[in-house]
């Protein structure tokens, strides 16, 4: 089955849109929704160049897709199987609630919701509506996370003993001229939230549930309202060990991980879009088993193939599901439980820096950052903060 899909938000959605071409035997993108017409047009030419073909024609058509700027006409088009959500993240979670009730199957960027709360909310949603609901972790998605998982599996890696996180990313002022960017009521939160939470998805995935936590978090590089740098320390149900160092201020955009296991060291390469694609290195910790190491590796289906990586490794996912594929052997496809755990997981890493305490992990429901991310000033504090 071809599944139809409308992107909604041309900016991120641009990098969405070539996910579902690549795959064009399995989606068919028939709706591009966007106030921007002109971006809205660039996309659905895109669309159509990449060979885009048998959606509608209309006088909001432009090739391959219908452009529309009204959400609520696309929630109710009979013919949109998948909604994917590239919108601001003050929209996802209310977007993905209508679209959940429209009967669609939903695709969402992260930030899954902009707290707890909502998230709970949202996941509720999905089971209510029976739908899938997909937060997007396209980190998952590659050919060394595909190779790690298969020595996990062989039982070469061992126990997780330690990790290191780097999310060290160059943000300058040019990037904050989206009104709604860097702002509490509009980004939602800052860099914890917006740029770390793809590679905590990743490690706590590899290594479990983080389980309690420390952390410090402060605004260094860009006068904004919300964090641009954090240092964070976890311990997983495992007890694994891992540090998470984020910065906004670095030369060049990159991400890294360094897992350390009982039976091997794990080193991602440094692309910040895709982290879990080509470039690891595994180093045996007895020289006799790397031989043995390689091999796994080589064997892994691990391929460097664009359909098994990043957005289009997602998408290939999604339409596994949708078809009742699942030979065991592929990647999870993210479910509603890991869009709450990545708010969770960024709640408790505010209220540990806020309050210099320990943070235990799952968290009080009761507690005010379930209900907002954004620091609450009490009443008649006269700093303001």
């Amino acid at each position: 089955m071809r599944y139809r899909v409308a992107i909604l938000g041309g900016g991120v959605g641009a990098e969405h849109l070539e996910g579902w071409l690549t795959l064009g035997d399995r989606f068919r993108v028939v709706a591009i929704c966007d106030i921007d017409r002109e971006r809205a047009e660039r996309l659905a030419a895109r669309a159509n160049r990449a060979g885009g073909r048998g959606t509608r024609r209309n006088s909001g058509t432009v090739g391959a897709s219908r452009i529309t700027g009204d959400i609520a006409s696309v929630l109710a088009d009979p013919e949109v199987d998948i909604v994917d959500i590239c919108l601001p993240p003050a929209l996802h979670a209310s977007v993905a609630t209508d679209a959940l009730r429209a009967g669609k199957h939903v695709i969402c960027e992260k930030p899954f919701a902009g707290c707890l709360d909502a998230a709970d909310r949202l996941a509720e949603e999905a089971r209510a509506a029976g739908r899938l609901l997909v937060p997007v972790f396209q980190y998952r998605f590659g050919p060394g996370i595909a190779a790690l998982r298969r020595l996990q599996a062989d039982g070469l890696a061992g126990t997780a003993l330690a990790g290191s996180l780097e999310t060290h990313w160059d943000r300058r002022a040019g990037y904050y001229r989206n009104s709604w960017r860097g702002r509490w009521d509009g980004e939602l939160g800052g860099a914890v939230l917006t740029h770390a939470i793809h590679i905590h998805d990743l490690a706590t995935g590899i290594a479990g549930p983080v389980t309690e936590l420390s952390a410090f978090a402060s605004t260094r590089v860009n006068p904004v309202e919300t964090e641009d740098c954090a240092a964070i320390c976890m311990m997983t149900a495992s007890g694994t060990m891992l540090t998470s160092s984020i910065t906004l201020g670095a030369s060049r955009d990159r991400s890294r991980l360094r897992l350390i296991f009982e039976g091997l060291t794990a080193e991602s390469g440094t692309a910040p879009y895709d982290p879990g694609g080509m470039g690891w290195r595994f180093t045996a910790r007895a020289t006799e088993h790397q031989d043995r190491v390689d091999r796994l590796v080589a064997e892994s289906g691990g391929v460097d193939t664009v359909m098994q990586r990043g957005y289009a490794g997602l998408f290939n996912a999604v339409a596994d599901s949708l078809d009742g594929l699942d030979d065991g052997d592929r990647c999870p496809l993210p479910t509603p439980s890991d869009g709450v755990a990545s708010i969770e997981l960024v709640s408790a890493i505010y209220q540990a820096a806020r309050s210099g305490e320990r943070v235990r992990l799952p968290l009080d429901r009761d507690l005010p950052i379930c209900r907002t991310l954004a620091p609450v000033i009490p009443a008649g504090d006269p700093s303001g903060g």
